[in-house]
C-alpha cells in the first residue's frame, strides 16, 4: 500500500515544496508515496471563511477554531486508522524511532497550527498526538511538517538506493555517526585515517564505532543515558 500523508493546513501551496525534490521527489513521482495537503479555511462557515478566534480568558494572538479544524479532520479521517499528529512546540519531541513507527504505517495526518495554538478540545476530542521538532519556535507547523515527512519519506522501502543507508547513521543503535571521509587521500595536509585505508574491514568497524561512542560522549551524553536499541535486520 502507498504511504499517503495528508496535511491540514492554511498553506497548501507550500506543499510538497523541497520534498519535490532529489530522492523524496522522484519517489513521489513514482507513486511510493503520496501528499494531499488540506485547505483548513474551506471548513469554515460563516461568509468571511474564519479559522479562528480570540483566546478565551484574554491574552495576545488567535486560536483555531475547534468546529472547523474538527471538521476538516473528519473530512480525512472516515474509516481512517492513520496516526492524528499535531505539530506544536509543547509535543513530545520527535525521534527516529517515532519515525521509523510512522514510516511502517499506511501513512499519517498532520495538522499544522497557526497563531497561538488549536482548541484543547479539539485535541483531546479528536486525538490528536501532538509532536514537537526542536525546542524553538516556528511561525507555523508546516515547516515541521515537512521535515517530520522528510525524515519518514526518506526510510520508505525503495526511496533510498541503498536502504542501509537509513541504518547507518545518526540516532540508529543511539549513537551519532561516525566521520566520513573521501578522496583526495590528503586534502590541505589532511590526511584520511589510514585505518579505513586499511581493507580491514573489522578493523574499520571497530574504529567507526569508537568514534560514534566518543562523538555522542562529548556532543549528546543524554544518548548514552537510554536503553540500546537493538537492530533489526
Amino acid at each position: 500500500m502507498t504511504f499517503k500523508a495528508t496535511v491540514l493546513t492554511l498553506y497548501p501551496d507550500m506543499f510538497p515544496g523541497h520534498l519535490g525534490h532529489s530522492l523524496a521527489g522522484r519517489a513521489l513521482e513514482r507513486g511510493q508515496w503520496q501528499i494531499e495537503p488540506v485547505q483548513i479555511r474551506d471548513f469554515a462557515t460563516d461568509k468571511h471563511r474564519s479559522v479562528d478566534d480570540t483566546p478565551a480568558g484574554g491574552g495576545a494572538g488567535m486560536v483555531l477554531k475547534p468546529d472547523v479544524l474538527a471538521a476538516a479532520i473528519d473530512a480525512v479521517t472516515t474509516d481512517d486508522t492513520r496516526p492524528r499528529l499535531l505539530m506544536s512546540p509543547r509535543g513530545r519531541p520527535l525521534t527516529q524511532e517515532r519515525v521509523r513507527e510512522i514510516a511502517a504505517g499506511d501513512g499519517v495526518i498532520i495538522v499544522c497550527g497557526r497563531f497561538e495554538g488549536v482548541d484543547q478540545r479539539v485535541i483531546d476530542a479528536r486525538g490528536l498526538e501532538e509532536v514537537c521538532i526542536g525546542d524553538y519556535i516556528l511561525s507555523g507547523g508546516e515547516p515541521a511538517a515537512l521535515t517530520l515527512l522528510d525524515a519518514v519519506v526518506r526510510i520508505l522501502p525503495g526511496v533510498m538506493g541503498n536502504d542501509l543507508s537509513g541504518v547507518h547513521e545518526s540516532f540508529e543503535g543511539g549513537l551519532l555517526e561516525h566521520p566520513h571521509y573521501t578522496r583526495p587521500q590528503v586534502w590541505e595536509e589532511r590526511e584520511i585515517p589510514a585505518v579505513l585505508t586499511s581493507g580491514n574491514h573489522k578493523a574499520i568497524d571497530s574504529w567507526r564505532h569508537e568514534q560514534a561512542l566518543a562523538l555522542t560522549q562529548e556532543r549528546r551524553p543524554d544518548l548514552l543515558a537510554k536503553p540500546p536499541q537493538v537492530e533489526t535486520k
